[in-house]
């Protein structure tokens, strides 16, 4: 009896869900991290560049592959290379950025919706608890933040300047405390800039100002303005004045290739149509999609309120709605765009699904959404099984009967969790364990990536099996789709790029690139006068195209049909 009231004490404390939360977050994000190779292109460009860095000594000017590479500023880059001199050329040190970011925008989660509620919350912490939880379970949030690219390090950067300005507001006009939220606010705004560059600006002004206006503090918007852009100045301007000084044309390129082109042009990177994010985005806030019908009632309820949670849903839904449409407006989309709409998405579901669960903890619309959740795991899992053992024209995902049985115990659990959830009678433990049911597929998807994915995007099993065989002094020719993970695998910067320069257009073109572009004679040339030290490494699909027009090979390997194929000379 007595350790049963120590463990519910416990419970009820908040230090249980506190531990529960941790948990979850260093299942799902950090210590599977490195069981997964690189994946091309991203994630080894996001290795590279770093690593050329600390090679180079050069932590001004960005490289990769030797050449000039000016799509993103440099903090992404510094951080990554950080992990990477802490520990090791590994995928886990390349990935650690991104979860690291993630887990911390989580906190900020729970610190803004900790001392927004404190006063008025009965349940010690939990919506805090709750609100960290919905946004780490998210299944986009879940999946960029193991992957290495600069977008969760960039959401984080914009989660604290906004969260940051927002306690600023909540202070007393002229206060110490509100100017070291503003200088704060200021120097996130700042660090954001220098990993993706301008559109630092654009998210926390659609954020900030609205909801200033619609308080009608039509003052502190010119008021408060002035503290954040000069830390963000001091942040930015030393950085942004040497690529300046060293790289004249940095920023007309950065600004009108990775800006304007991209949002605005006709010819815009990924152009989708307004309506792509409104179709996808359901998809990338599971499972807590399905419960967001339960919690509109309890956000409209609550919105009105002049306390302090009816400021701070009003505010997230400046936060979620106009960088949203923002997003949306622009030529060029990604999925990743509007990860910066899943902390106020967070906080809006927190506040509102606790007032509909206290109201009445069988709230058929959560228990609605809880059986829909389960029902779509469940078809998931039959969908799998049925392709995984009779194929689909052909396909089956995987090889190895562990990996089956992994992905099969995954999903099986979140059907059983979500199961739990409905039957619960508790609404702390039924919020709790509709979070949590992703948890065990989340774990073991990083060890089960598809064998057709890991031959298409992953060339780093081919390249580490033969590294030991390529001396310094061979010549390395590469395609461009498998240029970053040569040079990651190889730790080469002199790579000869086969075909088209993609995205290494800009640096190949430079004058400084020393004829690295070559056509396929010119590769064939470069073979034949350097027999028995040269390198090809290329997509199966290029080498057929160029396979009459290249001189025979002495040795090849290939990781599959749909993979990489390596050519010794």
């Amino acid at each position: 009896m007595v350790n049963k009231l120590n463990i519910q004490k416990f419970m009820n404390a908040g230090i249980g869900y506190a531990v529960l939360l941790l948990s979850f977050f260093l299942l799902s994000y950090i210590l599977p991290l490195g069981v997964r190779d690189l994946v091309v292109p991203d994630e080894t460009r996001y290795a590279e560049i770093p690593r050329e860095m600390i090679a180079s000594g050069d932590w001004v000017v960005p490289h990769l592959n030797g050449v000039r590479y000016f799509e993103k500023p440099a903090l992404g880059y510094w951080v990554h290379a950080g992990s990477i001199l802490l520990f090791g050329e590994n995928d886990f040190a390349v990935r650690l950025p991104s979860a690291l970011a993630v887990g911390l925008s989580a906190l900020l989660i729970y610190v803004l919706v900790r001392r927004v509620s404190r006063l008025e919350d009965e349940d010690d912490g939990f919506p805090a608890i709750l609100a960290a939880l919905i946004y780490l379970s998210c299944f986009e949030v879940f999946g960029v933040g193991n992957t290495a690219v600069l977008d969760s390090l960039f959401s984080f950067f914009l989660t604290a300047s906004i969260t940051a300005f927002y306690l600023a507001s909540e202070k007393r006009p002229g206060s110490a405390m509100e100017k070291g939220f503003l200088a704060l606010a200021g120097l996130s705004w700042g660090l954001a800039f220098l990993t993706k560059g301008f559109l630092a600006f654009a998210v926390p002004v659609l954020a900030l100002v609205p909801y200033l206006v619609w308080q009608r503090r039509y003052s502190d918007v010119f008021r408060m303005s002035w503290l954040p852009i000069l830390a963000a100045l001091l942040v930015a301007l030393p950085w942004s004045m040497a690529i300046h000084l060293r790289e004249p044309d940095f920023w007309r390129f950065f600004f009108w290739n990775e800006h304007i082109r991209r949002f605005m042009s006709d010819n815009a990177q990924h152009k989708e149509s307004f309506w792509f994010f409104l179709l996808t985005a359901p998809g990338m806030f599971i499972p807590w999609i399905f419960a967001a019908p339960a919690a509109v009632p309890g956000i409209k309820a609550r919105f009105f309120e002049q306390g302090a949670q009816g400021r701070v849903l009003r505010f997230c839904i400046c936060w979620l709605a106009l960088p949203f449409l923002f997003f949306s407006l622009s030529n060029g989309k990604l999925l990743t765009y509007i990860l910066p709409c899943f902390p106020p998405f967070a906080v809006l579901m927190a506040f509102g699904l606790l007032y509909a669960l206290k109201k009445n903890v069988r709230n058929r619309l959560f228990q609605g959404g809880t059986a829909v959740c389960a029902v779509l795991f469940g078809l998931i899992l039959i969908a799998f099984l049925y392709v995984q053992f009779f194929g689909f024209n052909g396909f089956r995902p995987y090889g190895q009967p562990w990996k089956v049985m992994m992905l099969i115990n995954g999903f099986f659990f979140s059907v059983l969790l979500c199961f739990w959830s409905f039957r619960s009678l508790n609404v702390k433990d039924k919020a709790i364990l509709f979070g949590i049911a992703p948890l065990l597929l989340f774990f073991v998807v990083h060890y089960t990536t598809p064998d057709q994915t890991i031959e298409a995007k992953s060339p780093g099993v081919l390249l580490e099996q033969h590294k030991k065989d390529i001396a310094d002094v061979d010549i390395i020719i590469s395609d461009e789709n498998s240029i970053g993970a040569v040079c990651w695998y190889l730790q080469r910067n002199d790579v000869y790029v086969l075909g088209g320069a993609g995205e290494l257009d800009y640096g190949l073109s430079n004058k400084y690139a020393d004829g690295r572009l070559i056509d396929i004679q010119s590769a064939a040339d470069l073979i034949n006068q350097n027999r028995s030290k040269t390198v090809l490494v290329a997509r199966v699909k290029n080498i057929v195209r160029w396979l009459d027009q290249l001189p025979k090979p002495v040795f090849q390997d290939q990781s599959g049909p749909s993979g990489y194929i390596l050519w010794k000379y």
